[in-house]
C-alpha cells in the first residue's frame, strides 16, 4: 500500500509506527492497486488542520476507513477507559470505538457530498498490545484488531472492509479518478512539512504546509533523476530539499545535502538522519572521506545560486555516482540571483547544468512570508517572491530616524512594543544588521535591552532558549528564518542599489512580523 508520507510523521507512539509498517506491507499483490494510507498529524493550534485526531485513513477502490490506534494496555472499569504505557495510565474521555466513530463522523462532515455517496465509509480500532478483549454490546468484534489479529493484519483489514461493505452493499467500487480526487482533497492536510525553526526545537505555534505545487515537486523529483528547482526566497526550497533527502535516505541511499552557509549547515546538522550527510558545497570531498564514502548515491544542493561556478560544480560531479551527467541530483536555487539580488550568477555554469537535460521545476508559491511582508519586498526591490501563500498578517512597521540617537530610541521602543504589547517572547525575535554587533545600533541600547540580546553564531544559529533576543549579521542568517525580524542599520529599502541584496535577504527572513528602523547616513 502506498503511504503518504512514505515515512511515519513524528510520533512517540510505537503502536502507530507498527501499524504504519503493517499498512505499507498490505494490499501489495496483483490486482490490489489503488490503495493508499495517510498518517495523521496532531498539530495543536494549527488553523489548517481538519482531521488532526485521526491516526490513519485508509483509502482504496473498496472504500475509506478510519483507524484509531491504541498502544500499551487497555482497561475499562465502570465504563471508564484507560490506556497504560511506561509513563503510566491515561484516562480516556470515551472508548476507542467511540473515538474512531467520532473521527469518522467528523471526516464525513468535511467530505463533499459526491465523495460520501461514492465511497463505503467505516472505522476500525487497532490495539497491537492487547489480547482477549471481552465481547461487549458496546462494540462489534469485527472492527477490532487485537494482538492476534495484528499478526495477520492484512486478513483483518480485508474482514473489516467486507464488514462495512455488507452494511452498504449498493455502493460501487470507487474509480481511479475518484480516488485521485479524494487524495487531492486529503493530502494537503496530512502531508505537512515542519519548518526549520520547529525542527530545531524552537517553540512556535505555526506550521508551514507545502502547497499542492510543492507536493507535486516531490513526486516529480522522485520520478526524475536530475532536477533544477528555482524559486524566490520563502518558496520552501530548503524545506523541500530536506523532505527530498529524507525520502531518498528512506530508500536506502547515501545522500549528501550541501549548502553554502555554515550557519544553515549547523542548523540542518542538529537533526541527524541515517544515510544523510550535511556538508558545505565546497567541502563535499572532505565529508565523503570523513565518512568513508567513495561517492554519494544522490545529492541535494541548497542555496545553489551561491555555487553557480564551475569549480564548485566539479566537486559535486566528482563525488556523485554517475556524476552530474548520469547521477541523481536536485539543484535548488533562487531565481533572483539572475538580477543580482543574491549570489553571483554565472551563465556558463547554469548552461553547463542544463546540458544534462534536467527537469526544470519552478516554485511559484511563497510559503514563508505573510502578505504585507511579501508585498513590501516586491514593491521595494522588484524581486520575484512567488505568489502569496501564507495569507494576511500584521503590517510591516517602518521607522525613519534623522540621527543615530533617535534610531536607538526607535529600536528600544519597538522591542518594548513587540514584547509587552504584541505578546511576542524574546525568542521569537531576531535583530538583523549588515554590521557586526559592536558597530550596530544594537550595541548602544540601554542595559535592559543590551543584556537581553544573544549574539548568534554558527554553533547556535537561533536562540537556544526563549529568554533572549537573537542578533545576527544578514549574510550569516541566509537560509534561516524567524517569526519576527527587526532590521536595523540600513537605509530605506530600494534607496541604494548596492544594498538591494542585503535588504532582500534581511526582509525575507521574517515569517509573520517585519519591523525596519532606518537612519539617515548610517
Amino acid at each position: 500500500m502506498r503511504m503518504i508520507p512514505r515515512e511515519p510523521l513524528h510520533t512517540e507512539s510505537n503502536a502507530e509506527k507498527q501499524v504504519f509498517d503493517q499498512l505499507r506491507a498490505a494490499f501489495s499483490g496483483p490486482g490490489q492497486t489503488g490503495w493508499f494510507a495517510m498518517h495523521s498529524l496532531n498539530l495543536p493550534r494549527h488553523e489548517y488542520k481538519r482531521f488532526g485526531e485521526i491516526d490513519f485513513i485508509v483509502c482504496g477502490p473498496d472504500g475509506l476507513f478510519v483507524l484509531e490506534v491504541k498502544g500499551g494496555g487497555v482497561s475499562c472499569r465502570d465504563g471508564v477507559w484507560e490506556t497504560r504505557n511506561k509513563h503510566g495510565a491515561t484516562r480516556l474521555k470515551e472508548s476507542p470505538f467511540k473515538q474512531a466513530e467520532g473521527a469518522l463522523h467528523g471526516l464525513r462532515k468535511k467530505l463533499p457530498p459526491q465523495f460520501e455517496h461514492a465511497f463505503v465509509l467505516g472505522y476500525g480500532v487497532v490495539m497491537p498490545g492487547v489480547e482477549n478483549l471481552p465481547e461487549s454490546a458496546e462494540w462489534d468484534r469485527t472492527v477490532l484488531a487485537d494482538a492476534k489479529d495484528f499478526k495477520q493484519f492484512e486478513k483483518w483489514l480485508s474482514r473489516l472492509i467486507k464488514h462495512w461493505h455488507a452494511k452498504d452493499a449498493r455502493k460501487p467500487r470507487a474509480t481511479s479518478d475518484q480516488l485521485k480526487h479524494l487524495q487531492q482533497l486529503l493530502r494537503p492536510d496530512f502531508e505537512a512539512v515542519v519548518p526549520l525553526h520547529v525542527t530545531a526545537g524552537a517553540v512556535e505555534s505555526r506550521i508551514a504546509r507545502l502547497t499542492e505545487e510543492q507536493l507535486r515537486l516531490i513526486d516529480a523529483v522522485e520520478a526524475n533523476d536530475r532536477v533544477i528547482c528555482s524559486g524566490g526566497a520563502g518558496t520552501g526550497k530548503t524545506m523541500l530539499g530536506l523532505e527530498l533527502a529524507k525520502r531518498w535516505t528512506a530508500a536506502g541511499m547515501n545522500v549528501a545535502m550541501t549548502c553554502h552557509s555554515p550557519w544553515l549547515k549547523s542548523f540542518l546538522d542538529r537533526n541527524p538522519l541515517a544515510g544523510l550527510t550535511v556538508c558545505l558545497s565546497d567541502s563535499i570531498h572532505l565529508a565523503a572521506r570523513r565518512y568513508g564514502i567513495e561517492k554519494f548515491d544522490a545529492v541535494v544542493v541548497d542555496e545553489g545560486q551561491d555555487i553557480l561556478n564551475m569549480e564548485s560544480l566539479s566537486k559535486v560531479d566528482a563525488y556523485l555516482k554517475g556524476g552530474l551527467d548520469k547521477g541523481r541530483w536536485c539543484f535548488f536555487h533562487d531565481i533572483n540571483n539572475q538580477s543580482g539580488l543574491c549570489g553571483a550568477y554565472v551563465p556558463d555554469a547554469y548552461e553547463y547544468l542544463s546540458i544534462f537535460a534536467p527537469t526544470k521545476i519552478p516554485l511559484r508559491t511563497n510559503c514563508r512570508n505573510s502578505l504585507p511582508i511579501l508585498n513590501r519586498i516586491q514593491d521595494a526591490l522588484q524581486a520575484d517572491m512567488g505568489n502569496p501563500g501564507v495569507g494576511d498578517g500584521p503590517s510591516v512597521r517602518e521607522s525613519f530616524a534623522s540621527d543615530q540617537q533617535k534610531a536607538i530610541q526607535f529600536v528600544e521602543n519597538e522591542l518594548k512594543t513587540l514584547t509587552e504589547e504584541d505578546g511576542f517572547m524574546y525568542g521569537d525575535i531576531v535583530i538583523l544588521s549588515h554590521l557586526p554587533f559592536e558597530e550596530s545600533l544594537a550595541s548602544f541600547l540601554s542595559p535592559r535591552w543590551h543584556k537581553s540580546i544573544s549574539i548568534l553564531d554558527g554553533a547556535s544559529p537561533l536562540s537556544s532558549d526563549r529568554q533572549s533576543i537573537g542578533f545576527a549579521q544578514i549574510p550569516d542568517f541566509k537560509g534561516l528564518e524567524s517569526e519576527v525580524i527587526v532590521l536595523i542599520d540600513l537605509p530605506a529599502p530600494g534607496s541604494r542599489a548596492d544594498l538591494r541584496s542585503l535588504h532582500y535577504v534581511g526582509m525575507s527572513r521574517a515569517r509573520a512580523m517585519l519591523s525596519m528602523i532606518t537612519v539617515a547616513n548610517r
